[in-house]
């Protein structure tokens, strides 16, 4: 399969990378900025690119099978993020290519309370990371109304870290997943898994899902 993958100097992107690389596949990664290439395995294909512009998205996935973004704008410019994804996506649309976007967990319900959801409970998140909630929960409201793309939204848990690659994990829908131990986790590696197992085995279209340890 050729993958691109849009953030891939990231935390979560260089471990997308690396489970695509592990799984044989073919591999280009877009990034910002020319030292980013520097960052990016040797059996990658790096390209300095525009995520903002649709025009180059659709030049950069023409010929893939599948993009994955896993963009984060720097802090202060989180606003960014919806128009970048839907860039993406519409780039993506014009070249035929289903798009994997790591979304964030703002948006999903808290199980047992009705409609509150990670961003609106009281006293759930730390103000420092507030902005990017708020962002991801637009980025989702706005990959919804998306309908000329083939795509799938990625939800993490609450936490999402670097930790150890297992291959074990639990799918959900749109409630936060929580462990029997009150936990709800999932290393950064294993959500690599996750991305790429759906790639793979697409099961969810135009909808969105999480995963957990």
């Amino acid at each position: 399969m050729k993958v691109i993958i849009f953030g891939a100097a990231g935390n979560v992107g260089s471990r997308i990378v690396s489970e695509a690389l592990a799984r044989n596949h073919q591999v280009s990664a877009v990034v910002r900025k020319p030292e980013q290439l520097e960052k990016l395995p040797a059996q990658v294909q790096g390209i300095i690119g525009d995520a903002t512009s649709p025009n180059d998205v659709a030049k950069f996935s023409a010929g893939h099978d599948l993009v994955i973004t896993a963009v984060r704008p720097p802090s202060g410019d989180e606003q960014l993020l919806v128009p970048i994804t839907q860039s993406i996506l519409e780039g993506a649309g014009r070249s035929g290519v289903r798009v994997l976007v790591v979304g964030g967990a703002a948006s999903l319900r808290i199980p047992d309370q009705q409609d509150t959801t990670v961003l609106t409970a009281e006293n759930f998140l730390p103000d420092a990371v507030k902005p990017i909630a708020t962002a991801c929960f637009a980025q989702h409201q706005a990959v919804e109304q998306v309908t000329e793309t083939a795509w799938a939204y990625l939800s993490p848990p609450a936490m999402l870290v670097p930790g150890v690659r297992t291959g074990n994990y639990r799918l959900g829908s749109d409630e936060l997943l929580y462990d029997d131990a009150g936990n709800s986790q999932i290393s950064m590696e294993d959500f690599a898994v996750v991305l790429l197992d759906e790639g793979e085995k697409p099961a969810h279209h135009q909808v969105r899902f999480t995963a957990a340890n």
